[in-house]
């Protein structure tokens, strides 16, 4: 990063609001919204409890981006707080997903795998190219590496996915689906222990010098 030494945060406020930081943050935050109503569509057709949370997951990172947006030319106080936004918001999808899984298992009914296969590879496309867009700001401050482990996560829930879809056409049988929809909320969990750990050092760091 230009003009940054750290490794795991940064305050380089001119980094943080780079004109090509904004454009990659207005890009994502459109396809994310876009994609939301594409899994919505795909997860009540196809009956698919991981596509079902990934859409609120595509929700829930729109308005992330939204909100780091809005917060670029800020100083890094108020970064952290919204990054400490996302990562709670982050660990409260994953309690939901864990709901609605514990639900879905208790009906045992299989999803239709053509279409959740065919939805969870739009949707990789999607994350891999906003990952790739997002991967240079990855070691930023704790706003930074909030999107950028929203997106890796979102790439490694869509593979899942697809290979659920798979496991459920060869098997007839609900588990699959189940079973990555459990493993996203799991890695939701992880990250938003992550990034909120990663805010409050930065607000300990911030709050006095204001």
């Amino acid at each position: 990063m230009s003009g940054c030494s750290c490794t795991g945060s940064c305050e380089s406020s001119s980094t943080a609001v780079s004109p090509r930081y904004r454009r990659v943050l207005w890009v994502a935050l459109v396809l994310n919204a876009v994609m939301f109503f594409v899994e919505i569509g795909g997860g009540l057709q196809s009956g698919s409890v991981s596509l079902l949370a990934d859409a609120v997951d595509f929700a829930g990172d729109a308005a992330n981006y939204g909100l780091s947006l809005a917060v670029l030319s800020m100083g890094l106080a108020w970064r952290a707080r919204a990054a400490w936004v996302k990562g709670v918001t982050m660990g409260v999808y994953g309690i939901l997903v864990l709901a609605k899984t514990a639900w879905a298992a208790s009906l045992g009914i299989p999803p239709e795998p053509m279409t959740m296969g065919l939805v969870a590879l739009l949707a990789l496309a999607v994350n891999v190219g906003v990952a790739i867009m997002l991967y240079a700001w990855r070691n930023g401050d704790a706003n930074m590496r909030s999107v950028w482990l929203c997106s890796r996560n979102d790439a490694i829930g869509n593979v899942a996915v697809a290979l659920a879809a798979l496991g459920v056409f060869g098997t007839g049988s609900a588990w699959p689906d189940l079973l990555v929809a459990g493993v996203m909320a799991t890695l939701a969990l992880t990250a938003s222990v992550t990034v909120v750990r990663h805010a409050r050092a930065e607000l300990v760091l911030a709050v006095p010098l204001h």
